[in-house]
């Protein structure tokens, strides 16, 4: 496992025996530095017991080696832009096994050209009610639109276009519901 315990560490100006002082039990320096170097494997405890004594997330202290982390310069919020109170990293998002997707080419609704919807695909489901959803059609077509309920085995639903009708889709083989919507800016 891939750690970064020193660089989380050093970020907060701490030496390695105030984050083995800081640990619960206490620990030395010497073992806080072969964990960060690697040359003693990181146990989920001592993971634990680190991320407490650095009041980080576990998950802070973790790099995984195939997935870029991106580093969060500042927060926004009503009053403006501000540097964050501690370090953050986004995560790049990844797709969930077996997900489709939808590739916007003309904007329609709160979508822009140029949109990827990720999907989750599942079956019919009360969560999935009002949500944008794709369901397979006849004939190799499609329908995304906002699902308004489900009635046995027919979805409701109100496609996207200005002014469409509601329309009852009797038995779909499946359904994806719309999680993640990337957008270039």
């Amino acid at each position: 496992m891939i750690t970064a315990i020193r660089e989380v560490r050093r970020a907060k100006g701490l030496t390695l025996d105030e984050v083995a002082q800081r640990c619960s039990p206490p620990t030395t320096a010497q073992t806080i530095g072969r964990l960060e170097t690697g040359t003693r494997t990181v146990s989920v405890a001592w993971l634990n017991r680190i991320a407490a004594a650095l009041e980080v997330a576990p998950a802070d202290l973790v790099t995984l080696p195939d997935r870029a982390d991106l580093p969060v310069a500042a927060t926004l919020d009503a009053e403006g832009a501000h540097a964050p109170r501690k370090p953050l990293t986004l995560v790049a998002p990844q797709p969930a096994a077996g997900g489709v997707a939808l590739v916007v080419t003309g904007s329609i609704g709160d979508y822009r050209a140029g949109d990827e919807i990720w999907c989750e695909v599942h079956g019919p489901d009360p969560r999935a009610i009002n949500k944008d959803v794709l369901v397979p059609l006849p004939a190799g077509r499609f329908l995304f639109a906002r699902l308004l309920g489900i009635d046995g085995d027919a979805l409701l639903l109100l496609p996207l276009t200005p002014g469409a009708r509601p329309t009852s889709i009797p038995t779909p083989a499946w359904l994806a519901q719309a999680t993640r919507l990337v957008r270039s800016l």
